[in-house]
């Protein structure tokens, strides 16, 4: 396993031809699939409902979840390259084999739940076009998601996939922004933080979908998969913070717009036509298949970027290894896949109570994974010259300290209500 992690290491730091454009999309690639998280159906959803509601009020919480998960990738990305194991296995040197595998199966679940939402979203989006049961597209997309792990350039597929989704997503939205001509001082209000009535569990909820611990920390195991070493330390680095700062602005592009759109016209935003109707101003009659377009991207890239995580890392956590050209750990991406797919299947749209067990687990299991990371990158030992600074660590801690409220927060809704 050394021997072959040490050819892919050699291999993949040569320099890369072409012209700077397509250097610059090669080395873009991990931080776009691991921040394909932060823009799930979720996320979607809460942009548009809380533009649609409270304007450009809440825009801060964007801001403040982007800033907290770049810092945990980058951190992870710097675990990744100057660890001489994956995370979990260093984890596991500190803490023990139950701390390993502990992380592994909190990670499955976690990630298996959101897969449900994810399976929902892509099967909803497809049905909104071509008018056939989303159930069929949910089994549709599952067997074409499986099938991508079995070609064996899985993993530029992979990236080119995340990259093309985020670009249509991308100027849909721009193009809209522009036609509409928000308000550069309403815009600018909302940097100010502030909870209006009834608005602290939609920020709650934004924030625990955009700032995903869970998907910071993979970010070790894509630039270890990509063959990352310390002399390109400073492109991985960029990598990493640029992918998640991108899905951030085309959040705060979603909720700007339905802040110019919606929230005058009083729309809530309650399915997803009334979502699509954000981009009526520059798609007119075309707004529905656009935005629906946009919504299976979201949907789709988390399905697969999602699975990967949760395979990979409970695939590492149970000790079957961690690379994705790895068989066993294949088969966990799969098991995320059909077990998030089936449920969706299964409580036909609705899977109430996988989810609440999921964010049971997140109670235990995320503040934890934040610890590791801080505990970890502050590591001598372990991170050399890559250790955290003080800037790094204030923004660790502020991290964690939100994990933990929202960790309480989970808990009092789960068993106290």
């Amino acid at each position: 396993m050394v021997t072959k992690e040490k050819e892919v290491t050699v291999s993949d730091s040569k320099p890369s031809s072409g012209n700077g454009f397509s250097k610059f999309l090669k080395i873009l690639g991990p931080g776009l699939i691991t921040s394909a998280l932060v823009l799930g159906p979720g996320s979607i959803t809460l942009n548009s409902k809380i533009g649609a509601i409270y304007g450009t009020e809440l825009v801060w919480s964007i801001i403040v979840a982007v800033i907290l998960m770049a810092c945990y990738t980058e951190m992870a990305a710097r675990i990744g390259i100057a660890g001489k194991s994956t995370f979990i296995n260093l984890v596991k040197e500190k803490w023990g084999q139950f701390a390993g595998v502990f992380i592994g199966i909190g990670a499955f679940l976690v990630c298996s739940s959101f897969q449900a939402g994810n399976a929902i979203g892509t099967g909803i989006a497809i049905e909104a076009v071509t008018g056939v049961n989303s159930k069929v597209w949910i089994v549709v997309a599952t067997l074409l998601g499986v099938a991508l792990l079995f070609f064996s350039s899985f993993y530029r597929i992979l990236e080119k996939l995340m990259l093309a989704l985020v670009i249509v997503m991308l100027f849909s939205f721009l193009i809209t922004l522009i036609i509409v001509k928000p308000s550069i001082t309403d815009v600018f209000s909302g940097f100010v933080p502030k909870f209006p009535d009834g608005s602290m569990a939609l920020v709650i909820g934004l924030i625990a979908t955009s700032f995903s611990i869970v998907g910071a920390i993979y970010q070790s195991y894509l630039v270890r998969e990509k063959g990352v070493v310390q002399a390109n330390a400073k492109a991985s680095m960029f990598e990493s913070i640029f992918g998640i700062f991108l899905l951030g602005f085309i959040s705060f592009l979603i909720m700007i717009t339905a802040a110019t759109v919606l929230y005058p016209e009083g729309i809530m935003v309650n399915n997803a036509i009334e979502m699509a109707d954000i981009l009526k101003p520059s798609f007119g009659s075309f707004a529905v298949f656009v935005f629906v377009l946009g919504l299976f991207g979201a949907s789709y890239s988390s399905l697969i970027g999602n699975a990967t995580i949760g395979g990979g890392l409970l695939a590492d956590g149970l000790g079957l290894g961690h690379q994705l050209s790895s068989l066993k750990v294949k088969i966990s991406i799969i098991a995320v896949m059909l077990f998030g797919s089936s449920i969706a299947l299964i409580f036909d749209g609705n899977p109430v109570n996988l989810i609440t067990f999921a964010q049971g687990v997140t109670i235990f299991v995320v503040p934890f994974i934040a610890i590791a990371i801080l505990f970890i990158a502050n590591s001598k030992e372990i991170m050399g010259d890559m250790k955290n600074r003080i800037f790094s660590n204030a923004l660790g801690i502020i991290g964690l300290l939100l994990l933990i409220y929202l960790a309480v927060n989970n808990f009092i809704n789960i068993f106290l209500k």
